[in-house]
């Protein structure tokens, strides 16, 4: 059913957290359930709170060694076989991973950021995030953090004593500005020039296909809620149920990989490929 959902083309997919579980990166609301032992930074903790600043930037460089060796997962790989079909008119996801470009589909729209950039919050320079690895490697010598698990947003749990001995690094180009991962943190707004762009793909869609998001939160949700104002199709793969089940004319409750690769072979054998 979801293979004849998806051959006509013209789909516009929306993914979250849980298309990247299958790399090791747990989601927030779904099976591994982030939210039910980590609360997330905040825009306003961070940009007002030094301790809360240097906690962030703690966890988060212990945590991106794990992110950064992150490898795509078979979900990510069938989305961009079905990109490369000409199915797939446009690709937005809530994740910050970057993981989707690493399997091979292009012009991703990354509605939360990426944490593979770094901006400064005074000049808005951006940087990448190998380049502050090697500075606060440097800065922190005889820093090490055993981890067990990263989070969606690439923070870690540490040991206060191995936060408090922690020295963040500040932005080279305007000489101490605030530096900060290019995503947006709960609490902070998605700039408006991206959401319009995301509505502008749903606008134009033949059918939405939400993929691994609960779509708890309204940044998410409300591509669903405008494509069943508009009369566009929804199709919903996650595991658990949604928020957006109600608008959905299609919902599949399994692992994303697996439905995905063989959703894509399905279409392959289909077109005699």
């Amino acid at each position: 059913m979801l293979a004849k959902f998806l051959a006509e083309g013209d789909v516009v997919v929306l993914t979250g957290a849980g298309i990247s579980t299958e790399s090791g990166i747990p989601d927030y609301r779904g099976p591994s359930g982030a939210l039910r032992r980590h609360t997330p930074m905040t825009y306003q903790a961070f940009t007002g709170d030094p301790a809360a600043r240097r906690r962030y930037w703690a966890r988060s460089h212990a945590g991106w060694r794990s992110m950064a060796r992150a490898r795509p997962n078979a979900g990510h790989h069938a989305v961009a076989r079905l990109q490369r079909r000409g199915l797939v008119s446009g690709l937005v996801t809530q994740n910050v991973d970057g993981l989707h470009q690493a399997g091979g589909a292009r012009s991703v729209i990354e509605l939360h950021g990426s944490l593979h950039r770094v901006v400064c919050l005074d000049c808005r320079d951006t940087t990448p995030r190998e380049e502050l690895d090697r500075r606060l490697r440097e800065a922190n010598p005889r820093f090490g953090a055993l981890v067990t698990a990263v989070n969606p947003d690439g923070d870690v749990e540490l040991p206060g004593e191995a936060v408090e001995a922690f020295v963040p690094a500040a932005c080279r180009a305007c000489g101490g500005g605030m530096l900060k991962p290019d995503v947006v943190f709960f609490g902070e707004t998605v700039p408006r020039d991206r959401v319009d762009a995301c509505f502008a793909l749903v606008e134009r869609a033949r059918l939405l296909l939400v993929l691994g998001s609960s779509l708890s939160v309204m940044s998410g949700r409300r591509f669903v809620l405008r494509a069943a104002k508009l009369g566009v199709p929804v199709a919903i793969v996650n595991q658990g149920p949604t928020r957006g089940d109600d608008y959905a004319d299609l919902t599949v409750d399994a692992p994303l990989g697996p439905t995905l690769t063989h959703t894509a072979d399905l279409l392959d054998t289909t077109a005699g490929l």
